[in-house]
């Protein structure tokens, strides 16, 4: 059991060493990372190194580049940015041949690469993302508000259309009930129209019985003959 735990302390400890190596090697400006040399044209100078460095986008032409060995690091070399990828870069080493001996590289060499032009476009990079993220927040909040606005309109509508529902059955019951009332009131003028004529009829029949003429000569066909002098 002891024996276990001895071989555990050791094994944490060179997991402890590894790791604190590996983040000691971590570049924080960006611009340190390595990559594999796929092809060598020693009469043009050129140098395809294959690398899967993210940053590798912010290297511009002409830009420089140093490498060198990990096994030789004191020993490096200047070399410039002729063209790249996403997944190669083509560098021109000025001094091929002295760098060849002084780097001791060539094809499926594993190099170490750093560049000053690419640290100064990555901090310019890193200035910009900082601002594009204070934009990015401010934008996130104002589409979070417009989004919170835009979902309580379903609720407001509902509102409106539930006040508007309560009016319509509210102005519905009063329309029926003015309907109501208008019936009631024709009914009661048709019943008073209909005591008024019979009480009219009951009228013209009592002045009919009680009538009272004002001359009792009739009008006769004699009357038509002016010698028997019966005037009307």
């Amino acid at each position: 059991m002891a024996k276990l735990s001895i071989i555990l302390m050791i094994l944490c400890h060179t997991m402890l060493v590894w790791s604190q190596s590996n983040e000691s090697t971590k570049d924080e400006n960006g611009n340190h990372f390595t990559g594999r040399i796929s092809r060598l044209n020693s009469k043009a100078r050129l140098a395809r190194i294959r690398t899967d460095f993210e940053n590798i986008k912010f290297l511009n032409r002409k830009d420089r580049v140093e490498f060198w060995n990990e096994t030789y690091p004191d020993q490096r070399c200047m070399a410039l940015v002729e063209g790249r990828t996403n997944d190669y870069l083509l560098l021109k080493i000025s001094q091929y041949d002295q760098c060849v001996v002084r780097v001791h590289f060539t094809t499926g060499s594993y190099l170490h690469f750093q560049s000053p032009d690419l640290a100064q476009t990555v901090k310019i990079a890193k200035e910009l993302v900082e601002i594009l993220l204070k934009k990015r927040l401010a934008m996130q909040a104002k589409k979070d508000r417009h989004h919170k606005e835009l979902s309580g309109y379903v609720e407001k509508v509902d509102a409106v259309n539930k006040r508007y529902e309560v009016l319509r059955q509210k102005l519905e019951i009063e329309w029926q009930k003015e309907l109501s009332n208008l019936e009631e009131d024709k009914s009661r003028s048709f019943t008073e129209f209909k005591n008024a004529e019979a009480r009219l009829n009951e009228i013209d029949t009592k002045l009919e019985a009680y009538r009272v003429e004002d001359h009792n000569l009739k009008l006769d066909r004699w009357s038509l003959d002016p010698a028997l002098y019966i005037k009307k």
